[in-house]
């Protein structure tokens, strides 16, 4: 059988005229592949996350069919494959749980099967991070197509934004300016759609991240899911992927120190998710690029936040997306030096720069001018202190300005729990300067680090019309959710970090604009405190019912490394394993 015009991988399957390579293609024929599809064409893998359980990516049988008739189209062959999807709506304890997971599954598909190339059909927040994750171990030619966000949510004549809106109208009932039948009657409108949240969640962030970190088409992060557009791109990713075997552009080649630093910086100006500090670590783990906490604070901050969307700001994605999309964005940070890397390379063989500097921008008031900005530097707040010595992570956008540099008196929650029981007794010692501290829901201690962390406000502040607390724990937020809120404190309580010995009455002292997070304790007494007991104790407990949650609590890393499991840092490549027959 004839090469291309570079020796295939998958010719280790199909192109052989031996007992081997007739198994493998006479398999393959009971699906009618006709015989001249095996004859030196690159084989495109099209790995769909498609599940009815997962609704974010739901349609992605839709947009599959428009990738494969870009594939065929440029003279490839599609073959597509189910992997993993861990949504975030529907999976408990939390997606994040199985992304390590879903990466395995990703990663093994790859490299097990006769494919030169991959199409990562993403969407729900874990889907675009394990997806790439599992593709890095392999770094094959590789290019991201997203779902897409939905339409915007309406209720009552007005906008209203997915995730963002359940808790804004959770805290209105809890303060009684809502009935529960208010609060019931927005459910229909919000996700009115095809697609993922429409506000810039930790979905709209990562699509942003794969589109800023070159993994993407231009405007692929922000097309609405049922606009004709995204067929369109979903067409053209697939004559791309062909091109991309042909120039054998690997996902190693696109996905280096400069691409994150972009990316980074693109978090800051869109006012992205806490979520991608975890996320990006974790592909730069899998693909050999060393990236620490230090860049977050190094690149991003003194980074203006211009995107004017929920929750930091007012719009939704399909705002964004009429407004100009990324591109735009990244033109505008281009003009003003900011774009740290324009000559960073992407997966249509041009540079970044290339793609967007002739990018045109429709509305200042969705992406604002520099001059005025949502937040003028909304750069992720990166802290430390005896608190949090591996780092811990605030949001600034979708900060309270005068809480980022706060101190006050802790009330302490021992888990979720706890909190659940306590936070609306009305004899819970708290008041407005209060620091909430919650414990033990990192990615041990609530095993794969639960949405927890913008802890809901006790409901007797909230009728005096508190709005916004200072909240510390070792959980992540929601990408919709907003506050100042205090994230992935490392080591966490259940791996024996400091917070565990935290105590009611403890002062803790908050300085975003020092990077600043301090328990005034003293060092032998907090040592002492530690002594005391097993903060490990809970997550043994955990790993006891054996299983999956038993491989990931023995084996998951800390927060500021990404949470990936020990095990899988590091790409192995995609060489073809041996012959089974």
């Amino acid at each position: 059988m004839p090469d291309n015009k570079r020796r295939l991988r998958s010719a280790e399957w199909f192109g052989t005229a031996d007992k081997n390579g007739f198994m493998y293609r006479s398999w393959m024929k009971n699906q009618g592949i006709p015989d001249h599809e095996f004859q030196g064409k690159p084989i495109i893998g099209i790995c769909n996350t498609w599940s009815e359980l997962t609704p974010c990516n739901a349609h992605f049988r839709k947009i599959a069919e428009h990738v494969k008739k870009g594939v065929l189209e440029a003279g490839g062959y599609p073959v597509e494959f189910p992997v993993f999807s861990n949504g975030e709506s529907n999976l408990r304890p939390t997606a994040m749980f199985t992304r390590n997971l879903a990466s395995m599954d990703v990663e093994e598909a790859i490299r097990g099967n006769p494919m030169d190339a991959v199409v990562l059909l993403v969407g729900c927040d874990k889907t675009t991070p394990a997806l790439l994750m599992g593709a890095a171990s392999c770094d094959l030619p590789t290019i991201v197509v997203t779902g897409g966000p939905m339409l915007n949510g309406k209720h009552e004549g007005q906008d209203i934004g997915s995730g963002t809106v359940v808790w804004k109208l959770s805290e209105e009932v809890k303060a009684g300016k809502i009935s529960i039948h208010d609060f019931m009657a927005a459910e229909a409108g919000m996700s009115r759609s095809a697609g993922t949240c429409n506000t810039m969640g930790t979905a709209s962030t990562m699509a942003c991240m794969a589109e800023s970190l070159g993994t993407s088409l231009p405007h692929n992060a922000a097309i609405p899911a049922v606009d004709s557009r995204r067929y369109v791109l979903a067409h053209l990713s697939g004559n791309r992927i062909v091109e991309m075997v042909d120039e054998d552009l690997k996902l190693s080649k696109v996905l280096t120190k400069d691409a994150f630093e972009n990316a980074i910086r693109t978090n800051a100006a869109i006012g992205g998710s806490t979520n991608a500090v975890i996320h990006l670590k974790a592909i730069a783990g899998r693909i050999g690029v060393e990236l620490g906490m230090d860049d977050w604070s190094r690149v991003g901050r003194g980074t203006p936040t211009i995107v004017d969307l929920q929750p930091s700001g007012r719009y939704l994605m399909e705002e964004f997306y009429y407004a100009g999309g990324l591109p735009a964005v990244l033109k505008r940070l281009g003009e003003a030096d900011l774009l740290p890397h324009k000559d960073a390379l992407t997966v249509n063989g041009k540079t970044l720069w290339e793609n967007v500097c002739d990018a045109p921008l429709y509305n200042d008031e969705v992406i604002r001018p520099l001059d005025n900005p949502l937040r003028e530097d909304g750069g992720m707040c990166v802290l430390r202190g005896n608190l949090a010595p591996g780092g811990a992570v605030l949001k600034p956008s979708a900060a309270t300005p005068e809480l980022m540099q706060h101190r006050g008196r802790a009330v302490v929650f021992e888990n979720f729990d706890d909190y659940k029981a306590r936070i609306n007794d009305t004899d819970l010692d708290v008041d407005a300067d209060s620091i909430l501290v919650m414990k033990n829901c990192g990615p041990r201690g609530y095993h794969g680090m639960a949405e927890v962390g913008n802890m809901g406000l006790p409901s007797k502040l909230l009728e005096q019309g508190i709005t916004d607390m200072v909240r510390i724990s070792d959980a992540r937020m929601s990408g919709t959710a907003y506050g100042t809120v205090v994230l992935h404190v490392a080591p966490e309580a259940a791996a024996g970090g400091p917070l565990a010995a935290v105590r009611n009455g403890d002062w803790i002292e908050l300085d975003c604009n020092s990077g600043r997070l301090h328990l005034e304790v003293d060092a032998l007494e907090l040592e002492a405190r530690l002594a005391e007991g097993d903060p490990t104790a809970v997550s043994k407990e955990i790993a006891r019912s054996g299983g999956y949650r038993q491989l990931y609590i023995e084996h998951v890393l800390q927060a500021d490394e990404g949470c990936d499991f020990d095990f899988l840092v590091g790409s192995r490549g995609a060489d073809v394993p041996r012959h089974s027959h």
